[in-house]
């Protein structure tokens, strides 16, 4: 599920620069804050529960 949601972030990423939109820095900085929380979130579950 985390990976279908990144590849999906990484699109609207990779549309937003393909465009020129001058938002394309704060979106991308979310999407790859996204991508370390999931990452992060997923060691302390599995450390609590193994």
């Amino acid at each position: 599920m985390g990976a279908v949601v990144g590849l999906i972030g990484g699109i609207k990423v990779y549309n937003k620069f393909s465009s020129g939109d001058p938002d394309t820095s704060k979106t991308a900085a979310s999407w790859f804050g996204a991508c370390i929380f999931l990452i992060v979130a997923a060691t302390i579950l599995r450390s609590f529960f193994l």
